[in-house]
């Protein structure tokens, strides 16, 4: 098993050719080991050197001092560095060949390898950072949106953390007023205090219920809405997508069955990220590939968050496409009548919305109804949204559901010690989103998901 008590180094920037790359190294013996391999330019020891500043030198093998690359180095003193312990980082010129020589070199010295997401586990170990806030160091490198960016910097900042705290803070106060009803029993007491617990409990579950509705659309932020558009054969779907994208991505011509197989794009409308899935014409054929791709297309539509059901709208609604709108689920698609340019003196429906990739009629309207499809009508601001992944929306359902058991051990009128338990899982569950009541098992589980170098 690693220690946290030893040096680690990685690579902290992407693979391949950049301008820069960075070598991090964190630990007690961080300064000591970049000292034995820099050599400054103006002669200065690294061990003395001030803190927080930048030096230029080149990095030499101590074996032969041969020069393995210019660098610009800095080092910060613990505990005013990432981790929370002495780190020195090392700028050389980026590319695969000079960081992994570099990092050899550092690695030579005694130092462990990081391992993945070890540097923000130290960071949270070392109690710079709680666990909300670890996480969103990911949610911020892998931001599709300016929003996603902007709601996962908040985090990184404690926004979270200070709303989960808030929660914490009454669920202590019920049970601290309970310890002294505990204590002195009267009747009177006792039934003032189960009626501030019930409204305690009331608050704090109000309190997590909002912010499990605040980030009601993190896995749409993180992972993108995955959107697809199905219909016919030669209704415009690759025409859709083109348009949507704003480049030729998908084949387009006057022949049936061109699309065989999905075609996946992202694009961002608004603030919101979508995962585009061009799929094959539903229609029956004989064609043994593109009957793959029909299958293809109607596995899409039955795993998507939104569909987009395309039909020609100089035509009526046909017994094929009647009996596909019959199995899709209303509550998520829109549904689009292309062509519309041909179709001027057509009666529209209601419940269709009219386009033309050809001319742009109602393109923007259609970019406006996808955004309201899957956010029901506004993204939340800032100061309010957050982003849940799956392990902090699992836990603020669990504290919920402590709460309701705690307060249904007070309708049925039992007696302080039970629903004090309750009161008391529910805190335990609740500090486990923050990490203060966390085991190193599931620690290692969450940061193994981060890069290594972070």
């Amino acid at each position: 098993m690693n220690s946290n008590q030893d040096t680690i180094a990685a690579i902290s920037t992407g693979t391949g050719s950049a301008g820069i790359g960075i070598i991090r190294i964190s630990g007690p013996d961080a300064v000591g080991t970049a000292a034995s391999l820099f050599v400054s330019a103006t002669g200065k020891d690294l061990r003395t050197a001030e803190a927080s500043k930048m030096y230029y030198g080149r990095i030499r093998n101590p074996q032969d001092d041969s020069v393995i690359d210019e660098v610009l180095i800095v080092k910060m003193n613990g505990p005013h560095s990432y981790t929370a312990e002495d780190v020195v980082e090392i700028n050389c010129h980026g590319g695969i060949v000079p960081t992994r020589r570099i990092l050899e070199l550092v690695l030579a010295q005694g130092v462990r390898h990081a391992d993945p997401g070890e540097f923000t586990k130290r960071a949270f170990l070392n109690g710079r950072i709680d666990l909300t806030q670890a996480e969103s160091v990911m949610d911020v490198i892998t931001a599709k949106s300016e929003k996603a960016l902007e709601i996962s910097v908040g985090q990184l900042s404690g926004s979270l953390r200070d709303k989960i705290r808030e929660i914490d803070s009454q669920i202590i106060d019920m049970l601290v007023l309970i310890e002294s009803n505990l204590d002195y029993p009267e009747y009177e007491i006792e039934q003032l205090t189960n009626e501030k617990i019930t409204s305690g409990i009331e608050n704090a579950r109000t309190l997590a219920q909002k912010i499990l509705e605040y980030g009601r659309n993190s896995y749409l932020m993180r992972e993108g809405v995955r959107t697809a558009i199905i219909g016919k054969p030669n209704v415009g779907k690759s025409s859709l997508l083109n348009l949507l994208l704003g480049e030729e991505r998908a084949i387009v011509t006057d022949i049936p069955g061109t699309t065989r197989d999905v075609i996946h794009e992202a694009i961002l409308i608004g603030d919101i990220p979508f995962v585009i899935t061009d799929t094959a014409g539903i229609r029956e054929t004989e064609d043994q590939v593109e009957k793959i791709g029909v299958e293809r297309s109607l596995s899409a539509a039955e795993s998507a968050d939104l569909i987009l059901f395309l039909r020609d709208a100089s035509k009526d609604l046909d017994d094929d496409e009647a009996a596909v709108i019959g199995t899709l689920d209303r509550n998520k698609t829109i549904f689009i009548a292309n062509k519309s340019d041909k179709a001027e003196d057509v009666s529209r429906e209601t419940n269709w919305n009219y386009i033309s990739v050809k001319t742009g009629e109602g393109i923007e309207d259609l970019k406006e109804r996808m955004s309201r499809a899957v956010t029901g009508g506004s993204v939340e601001g800032s100061g309010n949204a957050v982003m849940l992944n799956e392990r902090q929306e699992n836990l603020l359902r669990q504290t919920i559901q402590r709460l309701d058991d705690a307060r249904r051990a007070i309708d049925d009128g039992l007696s302080a010690e039970f629903y004090s338990v309750d009161l008391t899982e529910a805190g335990e569950t609740l500090r486990q989103i923050t990490g203060e009541s966390l085991g190193e098992d599931v620690l290692d589980t969450i940061f193994e998901r981060f890069c290594i170098g972070k």
